[in-house]
């Protein structure tokens, strides 16, 4: 009998993960997975499920009000649960990442004076740049984290030159959704707070790949947009309790300012989609379970860290792949980490081309029914101070873990007749 600490993990049981996505059985390959990603079943299942069953407004004494109104507040307890949050009401949902980042700008920078400060990455999406750049407006003081030109890293020892007694708030993301970079969170958390200032962080290309867990992470803002993570086209923003009660309401004058998540959220939210969220973290926990059944008897978040450990394991073999392929070609420059370590990145990879655009390589792949993509993605500001504009940005390919190797094997097999 082996030694249970010689036990080789188990690899991810990829029929099991791809039953989940219906998609995924009409021939196409998709590589563009940090732009959106492909649905779980039982999400539209569940949005059937309350159109059929429950579609009434909230709030009213009949029966099925009632039901309607517990199954949108089993949405947002289920993704308070998937980065344990502490309490379902510091997550508040909306359309997008953006239009939170947006809404939470403009509440709290009624909070700020001139001469405040506010730092922000020049790696960013752009959805937690613009709205904290335009508080500027108001008197309010922006200064610029910049990406390290040779390691590509933002560097802590950096953004500790920035930070004075009037900072009030940076603003990072967790992984560059170009860079494909994972920052550190807690250890930028721990020299924000010690500063007196807080943390807001774009987790948009961080959460399709590894356990969120907000509160390990001591961070007062979190965004992602869950059309990312397997769910439907919504988004949410984790606020500590004590910012979400003191900032301005978003809603009608007569909403209670207490009443958190609600006073973010006028008009409410997507009643059906709220309700599908519930099947993200079911998803988490079967995934777990298929793969050691005695992992049930544990509580949902461990489930939910296994869950992701295997996805981290099967996504760092995605990456090696394709990132030893690129390194082999001489005219390839990988624009980010070079190495597959899945401590260091996800499989989110972009490159450029020596003497190519990068719009001339995705159309030449789009007759194989593999989609990758090129451009900014929205991180205008990175490209643009790494000198990539003039080749129309990078080609990313962005893999999550219900790719395969043998898909991986396929575009290798193409971009090696092209570059």
């Amino acid at each position: 009998m082996p030694h249970p600490f010689l036990t080789a993990p188990k690899p991810l049981d990829l029929d099991f993960v791809r039953s989940h996505f219906p998609a995924l059985d009409q021939g196409w390959t998709f590589f563009d997975n940090a732009g959106g990603s492909q649905i779980l079943r039982p999400v539209v299942e569940r949005i059937t499920k309350f159109l059929y069953d429950s579609n009434v407004q909230l709030g009213a004494s009949y029966e099925v009000s009632q039901v309607a109104s517990d199954r949108v507040a089993q949405g947002t307890a289920a993704i308070a649960q998937l980065i344990h949050a502490p309490d379902p009401d510091t997550v508040v949902l909306g359309p997008s990442t953006s239009a939170l980042f947006r809404m939470l700008a403009y509440c709290w920078g009624q909070t700020l004076q001139p001469g405040d400060e506010i730092i922000v990455t020049n790696s960013d999406h752009e959805a937690n740049i613009t709205p904290w750049m335009e508080l500027q407006q108001q008197g309010v003081i922006v200064k610029i984290w910049q990406v390290d030109t040779a390691s590509l890293e933002l560097r802590l020892a950096d953004l500790t030159a920035l930070l004075t007694s009037r900072t009030r708030l940076v603003a990072v993301t967790h992984t560059s959704n170009v860079l494909g970079t994972i920052n550190p969170i807690r250890a930028i958390a721990d020299c924000v707070h010690a500063h007196g200032a807080l943390i807001c962080v774009d987790g948009v290309a961080y959460a399709p790949h590894r356990q969120v867990d907000v509160q390990a992470l001591d961070v007062d803002f979190y965004a992602f947009s869950l059309y990312k993570v397997y769910g439907p086209h919504l988004a949410m923003l984790y606020g500590k309790r004590e910012h979400l009660l003191t900032l301005p309401s978003y809603n009608h004058f007569f909403i209670e300012p207490t009443a958190i998540p609600y006073k973010f959220q006028p008009g409410g939210t997507s009643y059906e989609l709220s309700y599908s969220l519930t099947a993200i973290p079911d998803y988490f926990q079967a995934l777990a379970q298929h793969h050691e059944p005695t992992v049930a008897a544990q509580p949902p978040s461990a489930q939910i860290k296994q869950a992701f450990d295997l996805i981290q394991r099967h996504e760092q073999a995605l990456s090696d792949r394709l990132l030893t392929f690129l390194r082999s070609k001489p005219k390839v420059r990988v624009i980010g980490c070079p190495e597959a370590d899945a401590d260091q990145r996800v499989p989110t990879i972009s490159f450029v081309v020596e003497g190519m655009s990068s719009d001339m390589l995705p159309p030449r792949i789009d007759p194989h029914q593999i989609g990758i993509r090129y451009g900014h993605f929205y991180a205008l500001r990175l490209i643009e101070d790494l000198g990539l504009m003039s080749q129309n940005g990078v080609v990313r390919v962005s893999m999550v873990h219900y790719n395969t190797l043998e898909e991986c094997d396929r575009l290798i097999a193409l971009l090696d007749t092209l570059i």
